[in-house]
């Protein structure tokens, strides 16, 4: 009789562990701290690339992952840390907090660095930056793949592959996510200039590896359309604080110290996916700054609990929720856009904020970056037009005009993002980015 229990004792804590081993959420991983500690392995090279000032930099990370763990496929998250592109490190406190406490949970994090700096200080410029930063991260993704389909080193679930950051760092995630089709960004940059740079893919390292990842987390940052964001993308979740004078909660212009863009951020990207039926889940920081959590413990334990809930349902756990998304402030500031071939994309779009623009069918400016000569078209004629630079001066106005044809020149202004601003005899108002590159 006792070898009897005995055996089944033996059967049934190996039938226990093969179910957990199949299913590790059965075990509370991903959910809870199931591991005391964490290993850190540092100053891992991912690749390399020229920086801003054409000067060859190596490209390092930071690899966490739970002491004596044993699951072999373990899904990876990529920290991006932020710093307005020109500061920050993959030590920050909030890249290093969250990579600690989600090693302990179950998972496997790199916090990278990334190529910073621009100069001079301007909305050329910084667009520069971003790409660099968008091609460094799709570097180290590859970097991830390549060692899964070669020495395995690091035993990554290649389908699971997460993606976030704070600030810039968001920035960056959210343009690897979303901007997808090198016709998206020919508002803000060339074509020519985007393929000497390498394009979106770019020449960072571990070449012909994939750069898929499954959701993007996004900790206060903003995306430069949000119609970038399309049905089928992948799952997003976001925190902002209302209070953001530095990557504005809805629509706005990025101020790290310097105006620099119009971008849009967690709530118009919230409304988007909404609309479009891309999962996501939003928790508004009421009355914060920018990335409060960077210095605040009751903010941080909010975002990881947050995270946390968003990940395990993306994961497929079904753990209780510890955090649920909160009530969001503002009115979502959505305006009319096109894809790539010209059609309307905002058919999808239910928010209230379209209503406004109803009757506009269109507003269009061509070419569209310009030396300096370009031209207006609307589908009407407008009560006034003016340009401003991203410091709100305006440079060019015109009173009423009622042909929808509008030819200019602003061959004596400087290369940089300029601000359209068009106002029709309804009161409607439609903005619309103009660069000029010399």
């Amino acid at each position: 009789m006792t070898k009897k229990l005995l055996c089944f004792g033996l059967f049934f804590f190996g039938y226990l562990l093969n179910l957990l081993a199949q299913d590790p959420c059965n075990s509370g991983r991903f959910a809870e701290q199931v591991f005391a500690n964490y290993t850190l392995t540092s100053n891992l090279n991912y690749g390399q690339n020229l920086n801003w000032a054409n000067s060859n930099t190596s490209l390092k990370l930071d690899f966490y992952e739970p002491t004596n763990d044993t699951l072999a496929a373990r899904p990876l998250i990529i920290w991006v840390h932020g710093g307005s592109f020109i500061g920050g490190s993959k030590t920050d406190p909030d890249v290093k907090t969250l990579s600690e406490n989600f090693a302990k949970k179950g998972y496997v994090c790199a916090s990278i660095d990334y190529r910073l700096g621009f100069f001079p200080f301007d909305s050329t410029n910084a667009v520069k930056a971003v790409v660099r930063a968008v091609q460094d991260l799709r570097a180290a993704i590859r970097y991830f793949y390549k060692d899964a389909q070669t020495t395995n080193q690091f035993k990554i679930d290649t389908n699971h592959i997460f993606i976030g950051g704070s600030s810039a760092g968001a920035i960056t995630a959210l343009h690897v996510a979303y901007l997808t089709d090198e016709c998206q960004f020919s508002d803000y940059m060339s074509t020519g200039t985007l393929n000497g740079m390498g394009g979106l893919e770019g020449n960072s390292g571990n070449p012909g590896y994939s750069t898929t990842v499954h959701a993007v987390i996004n900790g206060c940052g903003a995306l430069a359309r949000y119609n970038w964001l399309e049905n089928g993308d992948i799952p997003l979740c976001s925190v902002h604080g209302t209070n953001d004078g530095t990557v504005t909660y809805n629509r706005g212009l990025v101020n790290p110290g310097t105006p620099l863009m119009y971008l849009d951020g967690s709530r118009m990207l919230h409304e988007r996916a909404c609309a479009v039926g891309v999962q996501n889940q939003f928790y508004t920081f009421n009355n914060a700054p920018h990335v409060p959590y960077l210095s605040n413990a009751a903010y941080m334990d909010s975002t990881e609990k947050f995270v946390r809930d968003f990940l395990i349902d993306v994961m497929g756990c079904t753990q209780t929720m510890l955090l649920p998304a909160n009530a969001m402030q503002e009115q979502a500031l959505l305006y009319p856009t096109t894809y790539c071939d010209g059609t309307p994309s905002d058919e999808s779009c239910t928010s209230a904020a379209l209503d406004e623009y109803a009757e506009v069918q269109s507003l269009q400016c061509y070419p569209n970056p310009t030396s300096g000569s370009f031209t207006v078209q609307t589908t009407h004629g407008f009560k006034s037009l003016r340009i401003m630079n991203l410091s709100g001066s305006v440079v060019f106005e015109s009173p009423q005009h009622e042909v929808p044809i509008f030819e200019l020149s602003l061959n004596q202004q400087g290369s940089g993002v300029y601000l359209i601003e068009v106002e029709f005899n309804t009161g409607q108002v439609l903005h619309m980015k103009l660069i000029i590159e010399k």
